[in-house]
């Protein structure tokens, strides 16, 4: 196969699953999928914003090896289809936890690990903040947790920390093979001068802050909607 066409496969390929499970009558995620799909386009007009101006600046780069050449601004088409991807999956993953299982093993600590995310992020961003990627990377997350926390105050952090636990691997592995990890060159090219050029295998470290922020953001908007309705209709 001609390597322009597998990261378009794989993306199709992944989509097709997680769509098909979010249709199963055990886990009936499509009957949220007009409050959930607020929170997945709000969400992927700020990261698709976001990967325009890095890869304006020169900070982030596509192989056109890897695209079919359509492009959405600076951004390959396939880069698009991984951001909805991840935010689908995320939020589907994070729906099936809560209709599994009730009970929230992790909500006791939820605002400690939140607190302690935001006091590490918040120090090693405002540090690093030369390096564009870094400083993005940390402070916008610390930024939006800590909004979460003082003006929202969710009950659900602990579901999705969670669910970021159970994704963690799969997301290693879907975000090494766009690093170079299993091909013979990188998807997306990072500027190091612009990251602290830290790998987990071949994924930037500023990545794991990058997913966290495109998987929590979907789901706490959806959620400030789904509490918006219900109070509304009281």
């Amino acid at each position: 196969m001609d390597n322009k066409y597998l990261s378009l496969l794989i993306d199709f390929v992944l989509l097709a699953i997680v769509v098909v499970a979010s249709l199963h009558p055990k886990f009936p995620f499509y009957k949220h999928w007009k409050k959930a799909g607020a929170g997945l386009l709000a969400t992927v007009i700020f990261f698709i914003l976001w990967v325009e101006l890095f890869a304006h600046l020169g900070i982030w780069s596509f192989d056109e090896r890897f695209t079919i050449g359509v492009h959405v601004g600076w951004i390959p088409l396939e880069e698009v289809l991984f951001l909805v991807i991840v935010i689908y999956t995320g939020m589907f993953v994070y729906f099936a936890l809560n209709q599994i299982s009730e009970k929230d093993r992790l909500f006791p600590h939820q605002e400690v690990i939140s607190s302690v995310l935001i006091i590490v992020l918040l120090i090693a961003g405002l540090y690093y903040k030369e390096k564009v990627y870094t400083g993005a990377a940390f402070l916008l997350l610390a930024i939006f947790l800590t909004f979460q926390m003082l003006k929202l105050r969710p009950r659900y952090m602990g579901r999705f920390y969670s669910t970021f636990a159970l994704l963690f691997i799969p997301l290693l592995i879907v975000d090494g093979f766009r690093t170079g990890a299993f091909v013979n060159g990188e998807i997306v090219h990072y500027n190091d001068e612009q990251n602290l050029n830290l790998r987990l295998g071949t994924i930037p470290l500023e990545n794991i802050c990058f997913v966290f922020l495109l998987m929590v953001m979907p789901v706490t908007i959806w959620e400030w909607l789904e509490d918006y309705f219900y109070y509304r209709s009281r």
